[in-house]
C-alpha cells in the first residue's frame, strides 16, 4: 500500500464511507453498487480513494468479491459509530432546539417494564403528543452506561450499585422486599410472616454480577435474621426469580409491588423486619445536559431532581 497521500487525508466524507459500507456489507463491488445506484467503476475508485487517506488496505480483491482485511474490519465498525453519531448530532439538535417533538430513547431492567413505564407512555401521549419514545431492555448497569455516553436520553434503573458521577438520579418509587413463595406453600396466604421462617428454606437467589444490591440486601437481611440463605439457583434478572419460585423449587426476596404482575404460581408474604433495610428503590437517570423533553416527560411523572451525582 502506497503512503497516505495529503491530498486525500481529509475527504473522509459521509458518502465515501457509505460507499465502503455497502462493499463491507455486500462483498461484492457490483452488488454495492446497485444498490446505492451507481456504477461499479466509481465506487472502486472511491474506496481506492479511501485506502490512500487511511494509508493501509481495507479489502482484499479476489474474483468472487471482497473481503474485509483485519484493519478493514476495524474501520468499518469506527465508521458505522461515526455516521451513526453524525445522525445522532443532528437528531440531538433539533429536539434541543423544539424540546416538545423528537425521540427520546428510554432504557429500563427487567420487570419495570410492566410497573411504571406504561403510566409515562400513556401521559406522553397525552401531554407531549410530538414526543417518540423508544424503549430498550438492558441491564442495570448496561443502561446506565449507555445513558452517559449518550446512545440513551433516560433510564429506569432498580438500586444501581454504581452510577457516574456525571449523571442526575431521580426517585421514581421506593419498594419493599417482601417474601415471593410457591403458590401452595405452607406460608402461602400469610399477612406477615418474619424472615427467620424461611431458614430451612431453599433460596433462588439474585446474581451479584447482575443484582448487586438486591443480592447484597438479600444476603445481609437473612444474616441479621440469623441464617445464610441455602442457595440452589441462582438467576441474572427479576424474570428468572420469578421462575424458579414459580416453578415451586424454592424461594426469594423481591420488590412487593411485582405482586400487581399476578405471576401464576407465585405468593407474596410481607416480612415483619423493622430492624433490616428491606426497602429497593427505582430510579429514573439521565445526563446533566438532557434534552428539554426528557425533562418534560420526568417533571410529569416525578418531583424534583433528586441530587446531581458528584454535585
Amino acid at each position: 500500500m502506497e503512503p497516505p497521500d495529503p491530498a486525500d487525508r481529509t475527504n473522509l466524507s459521509r458518502r465515501m464511507l457509505e460507499q465502503f459500507l455497502a462493499v463491507a456489507r455486500e462483498k461484492h463491488f457490483g452488488r454495492a453498487a446497485e444498490l446505492l445506484g451507481m456504477s461499479q467503476p466509481p465506487l472502486s475508485q472511491s474506496v481506492q480513494r479511501l485506502e490512500r487517506a487511511v494509508g493501509v488496505r481495507l479489502l482484499d480483491r479476489g474474483a468472487g468479491g471482497v473481503r474485509l482485511t483485519a484493519a478493514g474490519t476495524v474501520f468499518a465498525a469506527d465508521a458505522r459509530r461515526l455516521l451513526d453519531l453524525r445522525t445522532a448530532m443532528v437528531e440531538r439538535a433539533r429536539r434541543v432546539a423544539s424540546g416538545l417533538e423528537g425521540d427520546v430513547r428510554v432504557g429500563y431492567v427487567s420487570l419495570l417494564g410492566h410497573l411504571y413505564l406504561p403510566t409515562m407512555l400513556r401521559t406522553a401521549a397525552e401531554r407531549l403528543p410530538g414526543l417518540r419514545i423508544h424503549l430498550q431492555h438492558g441491564s442495570s448497569q448496561g443502561v446506565a452506561d449507555r445513558v452517559r455516553t449518550g446512545s440513551l436520553d433516560l433510564g429506569f434503573l432498580r438500586d444501581p450499585a454504581r452510577l457516574a458521577d456525571d449523571l442526575v438520579r431521580r426517585v421514581i418509587a421506593t419498594e419493599r422486599l417482601a417474601a415471593a413463595v410457591p403458590h401452595d406453600h405452607r406460608l402461602a396466604g400469610g399477612d406477615g410472616i418474619a424472615l427467620a421462617r424461611l431458614r430451612e428454606e431453599d433460596f433462588v437467589l439474585p446474581d451479584p454480577a447482575a443484582l448487586p444490591v438486591l443480592a447484597e440486601q438479600l444476603r445481609l437481611a437473612c444474616r441479621q435474621a440469623g441464617f445464610a440463605p441455602r442457595a440452589v439457583a441462582v438467576a441474572d434478572d427479576l424474570s428468572g426469580l420469578f421462575s424458579y419460585v414459580a416453578a415451586g423449587l424454592c424461594v426469594s426476596l423481591l420488590p412487593e409491588d411485582l405482586r400487581r404482575l399476578t405471576v401464576p404460581g407465585v405468593s407474596f408474604v410481607p416480612l415483619r423486619e423493622p430492624a433490616v433495610r428491606l426497602d429497593t428503590t427505582v430510579y429514573a437517570v439521565h445526563r446533566p445536559d438532557a434534552d428539554p423533553a426528557v425533562l418534560r416527560l420526568l417533571d410529569m411523572i416525578t418531583g424534583p431532581p433528586l441530587a446531581a451525582e458528584g454535585a
